[in-house]
């Protein structure tokens, strides 16, 4: 496997992919983003993020991992092995490669000291355990897991798994949440939350109530890691469209408009969890809208 790599400032980033490829209907994925606004973009949005004969958004599962003042952050841990996922049906019975993958770029699981949940979906947490003998356990046995509170809260028995909206709710919280806990592993955290000198987190809910967002400070260089904020590149160009899986519309635009905004001002990196292509691209503003910048330039490894 070719593991990709960037230096911003002080902190190396390895990007970990797990899959890529055609997903689901762009419609589906991002139902009020015009028709037009893709065909219009066409010449850059395929192949990396479009499939124009299906209409379908060409996505990634992905984890990002954080070399940063002598400690390893893993961001979000994709879907995990094996769950038992059967209202989300790509990722039922998931079989999952992670780990071999994060040993691949040389990550082995005692060495990772923080895991980051931007929030708590079903293809971001999976890989917070595993299956030991029938039980599952943190896959990270040392490592911290930072985990929105509201998020905590909705997806879990208090609030009776997101107002058993979905019956995964509860399967995902069992499974990939309530090990940490039981561990002693779980971090709560609420507003914002400082990991380093170099890496903090943010909160930008709407996606979910906790979704938040890991700002990177290092010298000159600037990245933010958003998540499911922007699921598509559409978004960028038009903010004010959400993802079908936002759970707080308005909220869910509000926060992408203010972090998009300030990555535009602060020439941030922005580090989506799910583009495909190079999957991280820079946000410019061009006659008073947002537009894309330059495309991340990884290297080798």
């Amino acid at each position: 496997m070719t593991t990709e790599s960037i230096v911003l400032g002080d902190v190396e980033i390895i990007r970990i992919v797990e899959w890529q490829g055609p997903f689901m209907p762009v419609a589906d994925l991002v139902p009020d983003a015009a028709a037009e606004v893709r065909k219009d973009n066409a010449d850059w949005l395929a192949p990396d993020h479009w499939e124009p004969d299906s209409d379908r958004a060409v996505l990634a599962v992905q984890s990002w991992v954080l070399r940063s003042g002598g400690r390893t952050v893993l961001v979000d841990t994709g879907v995990g092995k094996g769950r038992e996922r059967p209202a989300s049906p790509p990722f039922h019975h998931w079989q999952s490669d992670l780990l071999e993958l994060l040993a691949d770029a040389g990550v082995h699981p005692r060495e990772v000291d923080v895991v980051v949940n931007t929030h708590l979906h079903v293809d971001h947490v999976g890989g917070n355990t595993v299956d030991a003998n029938g039980e599952w356990v943190p896959a990270f046995p040392n490592a911290e897991y930072l985990i929105p509170a509201a998020d905590d809260f909705h997806f879990g028995p208090d609030n009776g798994y997101g107002n058993t909206a979905r019956e995964d709710e509860r399967l995902i919280h069992e499974d990939s949440i309530a090990p940490l806990h039981r561990a002693g592993q779980a971090v709560l955290w609420d507003g914002s939350h400082r990991i380093d000198e170099h890496l903090t987190l943010e909160s930008a809910p709407g996606h979910t109530p906790g979704s938040s967002v890991l700002r990177l400070n290092s010298g000159s260089d600037r990245a933010v890691f958003v998540g499911d904020l922007v699921h598509s590149p559409i978004q960028l160009l038009e903010p004010s469209c959400n993802s079908s899986a936002c759970l707080a519309p308005d909220q869910a635009a509000a926060s992408r408009r203010r972090v998009l905004e300030r990555a535009a001002d602060e020439r941030e990196l922005l580090v989506p969890a799910h583009f495909a292509g190079a999957g991280a691209v820079e946000v410019r503003r061009e006659n008073g809208k947002l537009a894309l910048g330059s495309w991340a330039a990884t290297g080798t490894r």
